[in-house]
């Protein structure tokens, strides 16, 4: 169904590829969906990083504010997308749940988007190790979190290959559960909407 080594690889290939030259998508079919779903993170990560620089005008940051919040909507519209994928391969493939199945507290375009995040984590903890004024204490510390970080995406990885499984012998169940963020809905968001009825100053 999910090949979750594949996965992982794309994750970690893209996010050293794309510090150091443009972002791409050269993937097809359900990876182009993980990889969208990745290249959103790294946007978003980016984002989040001009919004904390301390030296960064107010302007700066309230244009890095609305752009992760139309990054956040469009990420938790691709881990829906990830699921109905997922449930379409599974009606296509005759695989269904069996009386009782159970639901699992995360779907698997939930996890597939924590080891996205997870992937990042990685990727800047090991540039940290690389830097050059780290006292001994800093670079242990570093180390430390970068073993702990490895080790919980060897953990989720491993969850995920467990949970597929599951669904696909009908012991668990494959629900979609929608987001319904609001922000940046015009129709829905009362910043928006209450903005869009005040007549101009």
């Amino acid at each position: 169904m999910i090949d979750v080594k594949t996965v992982a690889g794309l994750h970690r290939t893209t996010v050293q590829q794309w510090h150091s030259q443009q972002i791409d998508n050269p993937y097809h079919g359900f990876l182009h969906l993980i990889c969208d779903q990745h290249q959103t993170n790294y946007l978003l990560w980016h984002q989040e990083e001009i919004a904390r620089n301390p030296q960064a005008g107010d302007a700066k940051i309230a244009e890095a504010k609305r752009t992760i919040d139309r990054l956040s909507q469009k990420r938790s519209a691709l881990l829906e997308k990830v699921d109905d994928c997922l449930v379409s391969q599974l009606e296509a493939w005759g695989a269904r749940p069996r009386p009782g199945a159970r639901l699992n507290t995360e779907t698997p375009g939930s996890v597939i988007d924590r080891l996205s995040i997870l992937a990042l984590r990685i990727y800047h903890a090991e540039e940290q190790t690389r830097r050059g004024d780290l006292d001994e204490g800093q670079a242990e510390e570093i180390a430390h979190r970068l073993t702990i970080l490895q080790e919980q995406h060897k953990d989720l990885s491993a969850s995920l290959v467990e949970l597929l499984d599951d669904i696909v012998a009908g012991r668990k169940r494959l629900k979609v559960y929608r987001q319904f963020k609001t922000c940046n809905d015009p129709a829905m968001s009362p910043a928006v909407y209450a903005a869009a009825q005040r007549p101009a100053a």
